[in-house]
This record gives C-alpha cells, structure tokens and sequence, in this order.
C-alpha cells in the first residue's frame, strides 16, 4: 500500500481513484464495511482504491483543551487500513487552515483535481469542509457538476451504529470484549518497554511495562488476560495489570503485562526492554483493588495466571 503523506506526495495523474474520507480513529467494523466497498468499486472500475484521513485528528486541533482520547495510535492505524487491502492511504496534516477550505473546494481540489476520483464511497452521515457545512446530499450534487458516482454505505450495527465513541465508552468501563465486538479484534495498545519499580520481579511475577507515551487508550483499572506482541512478532500470553498499585500506594496509572509460560524462569533471558511492542486485551478479569499483605497478593497474583491461561486457550 502507498502512504501519502501531505497532497505533495501523491503522484501526478494518479487517477482513476475511488475515494472515502474519514479519520477512521479504531479502524473499527463500521469502517471497514465502507473501505472494502472502496477496494470492491475500485475493482470493478479499475481504479485506485484510496482512503483520506488526517493528522492530527480533527479534534485535537479545534477543541485543544477537551480532545477525545484516540484509539489506537498513527502507526496501528496505518496498519490496519493496509490490512483492508487499499492501495493507497493520503494523510493531510490537519490546521485550522485547511479547515477553512469550502466543501466544494475540498472535494474540488483533492476528490477531482489531485486524485482524479471516479466514485466517491461515504456513509450517510459524513460531514466535510469549512464548518462540517459538507453533507451526504451536498456530495451527492458534487459528484453530479464534477462527474463522480456517490455511494452510500448503510450504518452498520443492530441496536446501536458501530462508532469511534462508542469503543472508547466501552473501554472507559473496562469492557475490552464488548469493543472488540465493534473493532473487530481485541483493543491494543502499542509502546516502548521501560524499567519500573521491579515490584514484580521481587514477587516472582516479572512484568514489561509500557512507557507513559504508548499509544492506544488505556482501559479502566484492572486485570486483564490478553496478549503481549514483541518486535519478532511472536504473541506471548500475559496477564496484564492496569492501575496504580494500590497495594503498595502507587499514584501513576501503569500498564504491566507479566509473560505467562515464558521459555525460562529467569526473565533476564527473556529480555524486551527498549522492544517496541504491542499490548491486547482479551478480557477483564477483576478490578484494581488494595490487599492486606504480600501473601494474600501473591495468590491472587497466582490465581490471575491460571485464569489468563484459561482464557486464551480457548482462542489457539
């Protein structure tokens, strides 16, 4: 897949293009409904299939002081919108600036101009250009002037539409199994292994612990079994602590995840400090809470293995 990153990088004539627009934050179910309708049309046309999204995230440039809290970080996104099969992804930096470009502008300049789009695939509800003032309908007469098909694509979900939002409620509540329902797969979150307080270690349960800036939304405070993807990309099964340690009156919020079954006892051997690697929740296990003592700790500490181990052995 191509990665354009800024309207310079896109080639000349690069079209025929079909085209979708979205920040696509999760790259959950509801989007991919829409990107493999992009790769089928394109195929049918053949054409380029080719997604617009932005960066920073809309958001964090018009509401500064209350930004929502992104998914998954640029890479993983990146990631998973090759995963769909598209050939190419245009990533506009987003400011103020380009946001005062007219819906018509927009679609003039980039769908037509830049990308040579012959069909347009969108959901209902999107909304594009200075003020959000671009809708469905206005696409629609859009693609008539400049001679691109429009395509809509119906909301997916049954009581509820599958969204970005709702994921991160999800989360928020520790309920990793119902956002992997709207994602599609588990939630991950993706970061540097760093040193910590070695608690674990001294306990016989040594942990990797996420840098403060990984990327990804940290779910609610508790144990979770998931698994745990180093830079081989070899997946580790883990039992991963979200939290403060109350036990031992921690302040920061940490994300630890202890290698279940590792190959050696000694974790010195099994070495990913400095890796960048990738954390997945599976499911919430039980809460973050304070215990009366090293030993009451300890067993739970034991009885969260075995019920991680269990878990996911029902996904091998």
């Amino acid at each position: 897949m191509h990665y354009w990153k800024g309207l310079e990088a896109v080639p000349a004539a690069v079209g025929p293009t079909v085209v979708t627009i979205g920040n696509f934050d999760g790259v959950h179910r509801g989007h991919c409904e829409v990107l493999e309708q992009v790769v089928q049309r394109a195929n049918e046309l053949d054409a380029k299939s080719v997604a617009i999204t932005f960066d920073p995230h809309p958001a964090l440039v018009h509401r500064p002081d209350n930004p929502p809290e992104l998914i998954m970080g640029l890479a993983d996104r990146i990631d998973l919108l090759a995963a769909v099969g598209l050939d190419a992804v245009l990533m506009i930096h987003y400011t103020l600036e380009f946001a005062q470009s007219t819906a018509e502008e927009f679609v003039r300049q980039i769908f037509v101009e830049k990308l040579g789009a012959v069909a347009v695939v969108i959901g209902h509800d999107v909304r594009f250009g200075q003020g959000n003032s671009g809708d469905f309908e206005l696409m629609q007469e859009l693609g008539k002037k400049y001679g691109f098909e429009v395509i809509g694509v119906e909301d997916v979900g049954d009581k509820r539409r599958l969204s970005s939002t709702w994921v991160r409620e999800e989360l928020a509540a520790g309920n990793v199994e119902a956002a992997a329902k709207i994602l599609g797969r588990p939630h991950r979150m993706r970061g540097e292994v760093v040193h910590g307080a070695a608690r674990g270690r001294e306990l016989g349960f040594p942990t990797a612990n996420l840098a403060s800036d990984a990327s990804g939304i940290i779910p609610a405070d508790g144990v979770y079994a998931g698994w745990l993807v180093d830079e081989a990309l070899v997946r580790w099964p883990a039992a991963i602590s979200v939290g403060s340690n109350p036990t031992f009156d921690g302040v920061s919020r940490v994300v630890e995840s202890h290698v279940i079954d590792r190959p050696t006892e000694d974790f010195g051997d099994f070495d990913l400090y400095g890796q960048q690697v990738v954390v997945e929740f599976v499911k919430h296990l039980r809460p973050m809470v304070a215990y009366r003592g090293i030993e009451a700790l300890v067993d739970q500490m034991n009885e969260d293995v075995e019920q991680t181990r269990s878990v996911l052995a029902k996904q091998v």
